[in-house]
């Protein structure tokens, strides 16, 4: 197995920091241009509905790609992929900068989601792959820190960006600042990432690709644009369509398994309840985070009468304090447990979303009290997704780092995305009859309630000690009285 863990060129940055950079720009560009969508409208004349496809063109497009992308991970080499997908996500941002009209850019906003599928879950395979298991929490702690540091970033540099307005081109910057920073990226990996491991003849289950694709999609794309739609006919039908289309594909999947054929993702490895219920809790968690940046960027634009730049800023205290806990963690497993560390943190995370619900039932919630508040959601939240994450990737073989990857990357933007249709539809509707404090008040609450509401699930899953330590073999999922295929018995090994 190749690893990326030698000692780094001279002159040339790490193999995990390189690999890193796929969660950070898949990250920042999924909201960089939410602060940009009025200055969008009125360069390109487009209609609002145009300019919301600008942010969920991207969104869609990532989320039902993920699970495909981890798998041409494993059939092409996780290097070559990321190579890939940096490439092609330079490409369409160059696209994208340049855009003549709306049309255009909409594209390429979608095939800029469709390179972020690709190498993103790169990043998290080569860290199971490659990694050791001493090293890996602390690897998992860093790319939970590119993710979240990602996203306010992007609000970050995209109200800076347009506000500068530099040399006249208004919002174009904020996709074209991609190119250099892709050229960067891809000739350093190049360069430092190991080879990929020689790959046989494999292919991708199309037929699973199509079904995955459709089912997401009938998910995805309601609570996307429903909101702004005010939730249509349309979006109830096509959510309710996503149960049979779930189940038809979980169907073939099985089957395609017991005629040996390789399935796109492995229905038994998550129907196993440490991966099952570890899913449903990392949603529930990250479903609340990316509503918050929601609601944050209302309640301080719309309610407090800042700028987009400052709805980044104040969020910053929250990411730093993410972490934090990305660092603090993997030094406590040894003497914490991680159902432990996750049951703190997800009380930490409920605890700082309830204050901050009680100072906001002020008519204006300070903006001092608020960043102080977020200190302690970000350590909370830190702490929840480094133990949920642990738990997860170290409960499967490797065998199954692409399923897993693909798995929780597809989970935390569904999450994401039910997240911000239900609470950020809850704020906005709070707020047409109360004053923006109150809204976003009962907001949070709820954001704490989910939280108290997760912690049941993560229990579940870390009901077995899966954990996996230095020295301690993973578990291959079989039954005691059997051993994987080309074990040796015990004794003679």
């Amino acid at each position: 197995m190749t690893t990326i863990e030698p000692a780094r060129r001279r002159g040339w940055p790490g193999p995990l920091a390189v690999l890193l950079m796929a969660p950070f720009l898949a990250s920042t560009d999924a909201t960089i241009a939410n602060v940009a969508t009025p200055a969008i409208r009125a360069g390109l004349s487009a209609s609002g509905a145009g300019a919301q496809f600008v942010v969920g063109g991207y969104i869609v497009a990532y989320a039902v790609l993920l699970i495909t992308g981890a798998r041409l991970g494993q059939t092409h080499g996780y290097r070559r992929l990321f190579l890939l997908g940096v490439v092609a996500f330079g490409a369409a941002s160059l696209v994208a900068g340049l855009a003549p009209d709306i049309a255009v850019l909409v594209l390429a906003r979608v095939l800029q989601g469709a390179a972020a599928a690709m190498m993103f879950p790169q990043a998290l395979t080569g860290i199971q792959l490659s990694v050791s298991t001493d090293r890996r929490a602390r690897a998992i702690g860093l790319f939970a820190m590119a993710l979240s540091a990602g996203a306010v970033f992007g609000q970050i540099l995209g109200g800076s960006l347009v506000s500068a307005d530099i040399a006249g081109t208004s919002w174009r910057p904020i996709f074209l600042v991609n190119v250099p920073i892709c050229l960067a990226v891809a000739a350093v990996a190049q360069r430092v990432l190991p080879p990929d491991d020689r790959h046989g003849a494999s292919r991708v289950d199309l037929a699973g690709v199509a079904g995955l694709s459709a089912s997401v999609l009938l998910i995805v794309v309601p609570l996307t644009v429903g909101p702004s739609q005010g939730w249509a006919a349309w979006t109830w039908v096509s959510l309710a369509a996503s149960v049979p289309a779930f189940t038809v594909f979980l169907a073939t999947q099985r089957h395609a398994a017991a005629r040996g054929r390789p399935p796109l993702i492995d229905t038994a490895m998550l129907a196993r309840p440490a991966i099952a219920w570890g899913l449903l809790a990392l949603m529930g968690s990250t479903g609340t985070y990316f509503a918050l940046l929601f609601t944050v960027a209302q309640y301080v634009q719309l309610g407090l009468g800042h700028g987009a730049l400052a709805s980044g800023l104040i969020l910053i205290p929250w990411v730093a304090a993410f972490g934090v806990a990305g660092q603090v963690t993997p030094r406590l497993t040894a003497r914490v447990s991680p159902r432990a560390l996750a049951l703190g943190g997800f009380g930490l995370l409920a605890a700082a979303y309830l204050a901050i619900s009680l100072a906001g039932f002020r008519d204006r919630l300070p903006e001092g009290v608020l960043a102080a508040l977020f200190v302690p959601g970000g350590l909370g939240l830190g702490t929840v997704f480094n133990a949920l994450m642990g738990h997860l990737t170290s409960a499967v073989p490797s065998r199954h780092a692409p399923d897993i990857s693909g798995a929780v990357s597809t989970t935390s933007q569904i999450g994401g995305s039910i997240g911000v249709a239900g609470f950020g539809s809850l704020y906005l509707a709070a707020a047409g009859g109360h004053a923006a404090g109150h809204a976003f008040a009962l907001t949070t609450l709820a954001f704490g309630a989910t939280a108290l509401v997760a912690t049941i699930p993560a229990c579940l899953a870390m009901r077995l000690p899966v954990w996996r330590r230095p020295g301690r073999p993973v578990d291959d999922g079989l039954p005691p009285n059997r051993a994987a295929p080309g074990a040796q018995p015990a004794g003679r090994r």
